[in-house]
Protein backbone atom coordinates (compact mmCIF):
# COMPACT_ATOMS: atom_id res chain seq x y z
CA UNK A 1 0.00 0.00 0.00
CA UNK A 2 1.25 3.49 -0.85
CA UNK A 3 2.40 5.48 2.17
CA UNK A 4 1.77 8.73 0.27
CA UNK A 5 -1.92 7.82 0.16
CA UNK A 6 -2.19 6.45 3.66
CA UNK A 7 -3.76 8.59 6.34
CA UNK A 8 -1.70 10.49 8.89
CA UNK A 9 -2.57 11.89 12.31
CA UNK A 10 -1.18 15.23 13.48
CA UNK A 11 -1.31 15.74 17.27
CA UNK A 12 -2.72 18.84 18.95
CA UNK A 13 -3.74 19.80 22.51
CA UNK A 14 -7.42 19.93 21.52
CA UNK A 15 -7.27 16.54 19.79
CA UNK A 16 -5.39 14.95 16.92
CA UNK A 17 -6.23 15.75 13.30
CA UNK A 18 -6.53 12.99 10.72
CA UNK A 19 -5.33 13.69 7.18
CA UNK A 20 -6.59 11.36 4.39
CA UNK A 21 -3.17 11.31 2.69
CA UNK A 22 0.33 12.74 3.11
CA UNK A 23 0.28 15.14 0.16
CA UNK A 24 0.49 18.82 1.15
CA UNK A 25 0.07 21.95 -0.94
CA UNK A 26 2.82 24.19 0.46
CA UNK A 27 2.13 27.91 1.02
CA UNK A 28 2.83 30.01 -2.07
CA UNK A 29 2.70 33.81 -2.10
CA UNK A 30 0.41 35.14 -4.84
CA UNK A 31 1.02 38.91 -4.42
CA UNK A 32 -2.61 39.49 -5.36
CA UNK A 33 -4.23 41.02 -2.27
CA UNK A 34 -5.55 44.58 -2.07
CA UNK A 35 -4.45 46.32 1.15
CA UNK A 36 -4.05 42.87 2.66
CA UNK A 37 -7.53 41.72 1.61
CA UNK A 38 -7.99 38.46 -0.28
CA UNK A 39 -9.18 38.99 -3.86
CA UNK A 40 -11.00 37.03 -6.55
CA UNK A 41 -7.60 35.66 -7.56
CA UNK A 42 -7.47 33.90 -4.18
CA UNK A 43 -10.97 32.50 -4.69
CA UNK A 44 -9.89 30.96 -8.00
CA UNK A 45 -6.48 29.86 -6.73
CA UNK A 46 -7.76 28.26 -3.53
CA UNK A 47 -10.70 26.56 -5.21
CA UNK A 48 -8.35 25.11 -7.79
CA UNK A 49 -5.88 23.71 -5.26
CA UNK A 50 -8.59 22.42 -2.93
CA UNK A 51 -9.57 20.20 -5.89
CA UNK A 52 -6.00 18.90 -6.23
CA UNK A 53 -6.35 15.66 -4.26
CA UNK A 54 -3.97 16.86 -1.52
CA UNK A 55 -4.86 15.98 2.03
CA UNK A 56 -3.77 19.40 3.32
CA UNK A 57 -3.69 22.87 1.80
CA UNK A 58 -1.67 25.67 3.45
CA UNK A 59 -2.59 29.28 2.66
CA UNK A 60 0.31 31.51 1.64
CA UNK A 61 2.42 33.63 4.03
CA UNK A 62 -0.17 35.90 5.63
CA UNK A 63 1.08 39.06 7.32
CA UNK A 64 0.15 39.77 10.93
CA UNK A 65 0.54 43.54 10.40
CA UNK A 66 0.71 45.89 7.40
CA UNK A 67 4.44 46.47 7.87
CA UNK A 68 4.96 42.69 8.01
CA UNK A 69 3.98 42.22 4.35
CA UNK A 70 6.66 41.21 1.86
CA UNK A 71 5.03 43.44 -0.75
CA UNK A 72 2.12 45.90 -0.81
CA UNK A 73 0.15 43.10 -2.49
CA UNK A 74 0.56 40.41 0.17
CA UNK A 75 -2.28 38.74 2.03
CA UNK A 76 -2.97 39.88 5.60
CA UNK A 77 -4.96 38.94 8.68
CA UNK A 78 -4.55 41.90 11.01
CA UNK A 79 -7.96 43.62 11.22
CA UNK A 80 -11.64 43.08 10.56
CA UNK A 81 -11.39 44.00 6.87
CA UNK A 82 -8.66 41.49 6.12
CA UNK A 83 -10.42 38.87 8.23
CA UNK A 84 -13.75 39.35 6.45
CA UNK A 85 -12.18 39.22 2.99
CA UNK A 86 -10.20 36.07 3.77
CA UNK A 87 -13.20 34.39 5.38
CA UNK A 88 -15.47 35.21 2.43
CA UNK A 89 -13.11 33.93 -0.26
CA UNK A 90 -12.11 30.82 1.70
CA UNK A 91 -15.70 29.88 2.55
CA UNK A 92 -16.70 30.16 -1.09
CA UNK A 93 -13.67 28.18 -2.28
CA UNK A 94 -14.32 25.41 0.23
CA UNK A 95 -17.92 25.08 -0.95
CA UNK A 96 -16.60 24.42 -4.46
CA UNK A 97 -14.28 21.57 -3.47
CA UNK A 98 -14.15 18.32 -1.49
CA UNK A 99 -13.66 18.69 2.23
CA UNK A 100 -9.97 19.42 2.75
CA UNK A 101 -8.01 20.53 5.80
CA UNK A 102 -6.81 24.13 5.47
CA UNK A 103 -3.92 25.66 7.43
CA UNK A 104 -2.63 29.22 7.25
CA UNK A 105 0.97 30.39 7.44
CA UNK A 106 1.33 33.47 9.67
CA UNK A 107 4.33 35.62 8.89
CA UNK A 108 6.24 38.87 9.28
CA UNK A 109 8.74 39.74 6.54
CA UNK A 110 11.07 41.84 8.72
CA UNK A 111 13.85 43.42 6.68
CA UNK A 112 12.56 41.73 3.49
CA UNK A 113 9.29 43.68 3.65
CA UNK A 114 8.30 46.71 1.57
CA UNK A 115 9.41 45.04 -1.66
CA UNK A 116 8.08 45.13 -5.17
CA UNK A 117 6.33 42.03 -6.50
CA UNK A 118 8.73 39.50 -8.07
CA UNK A 119 7.59 40.33 -11.61
CA UNK A 120 8.24 44.01 -10.80
CA UNK A 121 11.85 43.36 -9.79
CA UNK A 122 11.41 42.43 -6.12
CA UNK A 123 13.53 45.33 -4.84
CA UNK A 124 12.88 47.39 -1.70
CA UNK A 125 10.37 50.14 -2.53
CA UNK A 126 11.01 53.80 -1.63
CA UNK A 127 8.28 55.62 0.28
CA UNK A 128 7.18 57.54 -2.82
CA UNK A 129 6.44 54.19 -4.51
CA UNK A 130 4.41 52.78 -1.64
CA UNK A 131 7.27 51.52 0.52
CA UNK A 132 7.60 51.72 4.29
CA UNK A 133 10.24 51.42 7.01
CA UNK A 134 11.22 47.81 7.54
CA UNK A 135 11.93 46.13 10.89
CA UNK A 136 14.61 43.64 11.91
CA UNK A 137 16.56 42.30 14.89
CA UNK A 138 19.55 44.43 13.79
CA UNK A 139 19.97 47.41 11.46
CA UNK A 140 21.47 45.25 8.71
CA UNK A 141 19.86 45.23 5.24
CA UNK A 142 19.20 42.06 3.26
CA UNK A 143 21.17 43.36 0.27
CA UNK A 144 24.12 45.75 0.07
CA UNK A 145 22.92 49.18 -0.88
CA UNK A 146 19.44 48.81 0.57
CA UNK A 147 18.36 51.18 3.33
CA UNK A 148 18.91 49.87 6.85
CA UNK A 149 15.91 48.39 8.61
CA UNK A 150 14.76 49.72 11.97
CA UNK A 151 16.25 47.70 14.85
CA UNK A 152 13.37 46.48 16.97
CA UNK A 153 13.21 47.38 20.65
CA UNK A 154 12.08 44.75 23.12
CA UNK A 155 8.80 46.64 23.51
CA UNK A 156 8.25 46.56 19.74
CA UNK A 157 9.01 42.84 19.72
CA UNK A 158 6.23 42.30 22.25
CA UNK A 159 3.84 44.14 19.93
CA UNK A 160 4.76 41.75 17.13
CA UNK A 161 4.09 38.78 19.41
CA UNK A 162 0.66 40.26 20.17
CA UNK A 163 0.07 40.67 16.44
CA UNK A 164 0.73 36.97 15.87
CA UNK A 165 -1.59 36.03 18.72
CA UNK A 166 -4.34 38.28 17.38
CA UNK A 167 -3.99 36.82 13.89
CA UNK A 168 -4.23 33.31 15.38
CA UNK A 169 -7.42 34.39 17.14
CA UNK A 170 -8.82 35.65 13.84
CA UNK A 171 -7.84 32.38 12.14
CA UNK A 172 -9.84 30.51 14.77
CA UNK A 173 -12.89 32.68 14.07
CA UNK A 174 -12.60 32.01 10.33
CA UNK A 175 -12.50 28.24 10.86
CA UNK A 176 -8.90 27.57 9.84
CA UNK A 177 -7.82 24.03 10.80
CA UNK A 178 -4.18 24.67 11.67
CA UNK A 179 -1.46 27.33 11.85
CA UNK A 180 2.09 27.33 10.57
CA UNK A 181 4.47 30.00 11.86
CA UNK A 182 6.92 31.17 9.20
CA UNK A 183 10.48 31.03 10.57
CA UNK A 184 12.17 30.40 7.22
CA UNK A 185 13.36 32.05 4.00
CA UNK A 186 14.99 35.07 5.60
CA UNK A 187 11.85 36.58 7.10
CA UNK A 188 11.64 38.07 10.59
CA UNK A 189 11.66 34.95 12.78
CA UNK A 190 14.48 33.48 10.72
CA UNK A 191 16.34 36.79 11.00
CA UNK A 192 16.35 36.47 14.79
CA UNK A 193 17.70 32.92 14.55
CA UNK A 194 20.52 33.58 12.12
CA UNK A 195 23.78 35.28 13.19
CA UNK A 196 23.94 36.67 9.65
CA UNK A 197 20.97 38.97 10.37
CA UNK A 198 20.99 39.08 14.18
CA UNK A 199 23.91 40.92 15.72
CA UNK A 200 22.12 42.26 18.79
CA UNK A 201 23.99 42.80 22.03
CA UNK A 202 21.04 42.14 24.37
CA UNK A 203 19.33 38.94 25.55
CA UNK A 204 18.02 38.30 22.02
CA UNK A 205 21.38 38.15 20.24
CA UNK A 206 24.74 36.41 20.38
CA UNK A 207 24.45 32.87 21.74
CA UNK A 208 22.13 30.25 20.30
CA UNK A 209 20.02 30.46 23.43
CA UNK A 210 19.57 34.19 22.93
CA UNK A 211 18.91 33.99 19.20
CA UNK A 212 16.19 31.38 19.77
CA UNK A 213 14.55 33.38 22.55
CA UNK A 214 12.19 35.55 20.46
CA UNK A 215 10.96 32.62 18.36
CA UNK A 216 10.32 30.50 21.45
CA UNK A 217 8.52 33.34 23.23
CA UNK A 218 6.37 34.00 20.18
CA UNK A 219 5.57 30.32 19.73
CA UNK A 220 4.58 29.97 23.39
CA UNK A 221 2.25 32.96 23.15
CA UNK A 222 0.51 31.57 20.06
CA UNK A 223 0.33 28.09 21.60
CA UNK A 224 -1.61 29.53 24.56
CA UNK A 225 -4.13 31.07 22.16
CA UNK A 226 -4.33 28.23 19.64
CA UNK A 227 -5.21 24.72 20.78
CA UNK A 228 -5.25 23.16 17.32
CA UNK A 229 -2.40 21.91 15.17
CA UNK A 230 0.51 24.36 15.34
CA UNK A 231 3.67 23.91 13.29
CA UNK A 232 6.71 25.89 12.23
CA UNK A 233 8.33 26.30 8.84
CA UNK A 234 12.07 26.40 9.34
CA UNK A 235 15.08 27.10 7.16
CA UNK A 236 17.25 24.24 8.38
CA UNK A 237 20.41 25.82 6.95
CA UNK A 238 21.48 29.25 5.73
CA UNK A 239 23.81 27.57 3.20
CA UNK A 240 26.47 30.09 4.21
CA UNK A 241 29.54 29.91 6.45
CA UNK A 242 28.86 30.91 10.06
CA UNK A 243 25.13 31.06 9.39
CA UNK A 244 22.20 29.17 10.94
CA UNK A 245 22.99 25.46 10.83
CA UNK A 246 21.27 22.08 10.79
CA UNK A 247 22.61 21.35 14.28
CA UNK A 248 20.97 24.53 15.56
CA UNK A 249 17.76 23.57 13.77
CA UNK A 250 17.74 20.27 15.65
CA UNK A 251 18.18 22.10 18.95
CA UNK A 252 15.42 24.59 18.13
CA UNK A 253 13.08 21.76 17.10
CA UNK A 254 13.67 19.99 20.39
CA UNK A 255 12.82 23.18 22.25
CA UNK A 256 9.72 23.78 20.14
CA UNK A 257 8.60 20.21 20.71
CA UNK A 258 8.78 20.73 24.46
CA UNK A 259 6.53 23.78 24.05
CA UNK A 260 3.89 21.85 22.13
CA UNK A 261 4.91 22.16 18.48
CA UNK A 262 3.16 19.56 16.33
CA UNK A 263 5.30 19.48 13.17
CA UNK A 264 8.27 21.10 11.41
CA UNK A 265 8.05 22.07 7.74
CA UNK A 266 11.69 21.77 6.67
CA UNK A 267 12.97 24.22 4.07
CA UNK A 268 16.26 26.17 3.84
CA UNK A 269 18.00 29.36 2.74
CA UNK A 270 16.79 32.90 2.21
CA UNK A 271 18.87 34.89 4.69
CA UNK A 272 21.55 36.14 2.31
CA UNK A 273 22.27 36.45 -1.42
CA UNK A 274 25.66 34.90 -0.62
CA UNK A 275 24.06 31.52 0.08
CA UNK A 276 25.41 28.61 -1.92
CA UNK A 277 22.54 26.17 -2.29
CA UNK A 278 23.30 22.78 -3.82
CA UNK A 279 20.12 22.44 -5.89
CA UNK A 280 18.87 19.07 -7.06
CA UNK A 281 16.00 16.62 -6.50
CA UNK A 282 15.42 16.03 -2.76
CA UNK A 283 18.08 18.61 -1.88
CA UNK A 284 16.36 19.52 1.39
CA UNK A 285 15.21 16.02 2.34
CA UNK A 286 18.41 15.22 4.35
CA UNK A 287 17.52 18.16 6.61
CA UNK A 288 14.04 16.76 7.24
CA UNK A 289 15.49 13.29 7.84
CA UNK A 290 18.02 14.57 10.40
CA UNK A 291 15.44 16.60 12.29
CA UNK A 292 12.98 13.70 12.30
CA UNK A 293 15.54 11.17 13.50
CA UNK A 294 17.14 13.40 16.14
CA UNK A 295 13.92 14.82 17.64
CA UNK A 296 11.06 12.47 16.82
CA UNK A 297 9.11 15.46 15.53
CA UNK A 298 6.68 15.00 12.66
CA UNK A 299 8.40 16.52 9.63
CA UNK A 300 7.23 17.82 6.28
CA UNK A 301 9.74 17.58 3.41
CA UNK A 302 9.67 20.11 0.56
CA UNK A 303 11.87 21.25 -2.31
CA UNK A 304 12.25 19.85 -5.87
CA UNK A 305 10.02 16.89 -5.08
CA UNK A 306 8.12 16.51 -8.34
CA UNK A 307 7.42 12.83 -9.07
CA UNK A 308 5.03 10.44 -7.27
CA UNK A 309 7.59 7.64 -6.93
CA UNK A 310 10.11 10.16 -5.59
CA UNK A 311 7.65 11.30 -2.91
CA UNK A 312 6.75 7.71 -2.04
CA UNK A 313 10.40 6.72 -1.60
CA UNK A 314 11.00 9.57 0.86
CA UNK A 315 8.23 8.20 3.05
CA UNK A 316 9.28 4.57 2.62
CA UNK A 317 12.81 5.51 3.67
CA UNK A 318 11.48 7.22 6.82
CA UNK A 319 13.01 10.54 5.81
CA UNK A 320 9.82 12.55 6.43
CA UNK A 321 6.18 12.07 7.42
CA UNK A 322 4.49 14.41 4.95
CA UNK A 323 5.40 15.58 1.43
CA UNK A 324 4.82 19.21 0.47
CA UNK A 325 4.87 20.53 -3.08
CA UNK A 326 4.53 24.14 -4.19
CA UNK A 327 5.32 25.13 -7.76
CA UNK A 328 4.63 21.60 -8.97
CA UNK A 329 0.99 22.21 -8.04
CA UNK A 330 0.94 25.48 -9.97
CA UNK A 331 2.13 23.64 -13.07
CA UNK A 332 -0.01 20.55 -12.45
CA UNK A 333 -2.98 21.51 -10.25
CA UNK A 334 -4.17 17.87 -10.30
CA UNK A 335 -0.80 16.45 -9.27
CA UNK A 336 -2.54 14.55 -6.49
CA UNK A 337 -4.70 12.70 -9.00
CA UNK A 338 -1.69 11.75 -11.11
CA UNK A 339 0.17 10.54 -8.04
CA UNK A 340 -2.80 8.45 -6.92
CA UNK A 341 -3.01 6.84 -10.35
CA UNK A 342 0.71 6.05 -10.32
CA UNK A 343 0.68 4.65 -6.78
CA UNK A 344 -2.78 3.02 -6.78
CA UNK A 345 -4.06 5.48 -4.22
CA UNK A 346 -7.42 7.21 -3.82
CA UNK A 347 -8.40 10.88 -3.60
CA UNK A 348 -11.61 12.87 -3.31
CA UNK A 349 -12.74 15.08 -6.17
CA UNK A 350 -15.76 17.17 -7.03
CA UNK A 351 -18.38 15.10 -8.90
CA UNK A 352 -18.23 17.51 -11.85
CA UNK A 353 -14.76 16.06 -12.53
CA UNK A 354 -15.52 12.37 -12.07
CA UNK A 355 -15.83 11.66 -15.82
CA UNK A 356 -12.50 13.24 -16.75
CA UNK A 357 -10.09 10.42 -15.94
CA UNK A 358 -8.75 7.92 -18.47
CA UNK A 359 -10.51 4.57 -18.14
CA UNK A 360 -7.45 2.89 -16.63
CA UNK A 361 -7.36 5.50 -13.84
CA UNK A 362 -11.04 5.44 -12.84
CA UNK A 363 -10.23 3.81 -9.48
CA UNK A 364 -8.39 6.95 -8.36
CA UNK A 365 -11.55 8.72 -7.19
CA UNK A 366 -13.05 7.45 -3.96
CA UNK A 367 -16.78 6.61 -3.87
CA UNK A 368 -17.48 7.40 -7.53
CA UNK A 369 -21.03 6.47 -8.54
CA UNK A 370 -21.76 7.45 -12.13
CA UNK A 371 -25.12 7.07 -13.81
CA UNK A 372 -25.65 6.98 -17.57
CA UNK A 373 -27.02 9.94 -19.51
Amino acid sequence: MSLLFSDYSLPAPEGSMQLPNRVVVAPMCQYSAVEGEASDWHLMHWGNLLNSGAGLFIIEATAVSPEGRITPYCLGLWDQKTQTALEDKLLRARKLAPKTRVFIQLAHAGRKASSAAPWQGGQILPSESGGWETQAPSAIPQLDGERNPHELSTAEMQVIIKNFVESARRAKTIGIDGIELHAAHGYLLHQFLSPIANQRQDQYGGSLENRMRFVLELFSAVRKEWGGVLGVRLSASDWIENGWSLEESVELTQRLKSLGCDYIHVSSGGISPKQKIQLGPNYQVPFAKEIKQKTGMATMAVGLITEPIQAEEILQNHEADLIALARAFLYKPRWGWEAAAALQGHVSASPQYWRCLPREAQAVFADVKMGQR
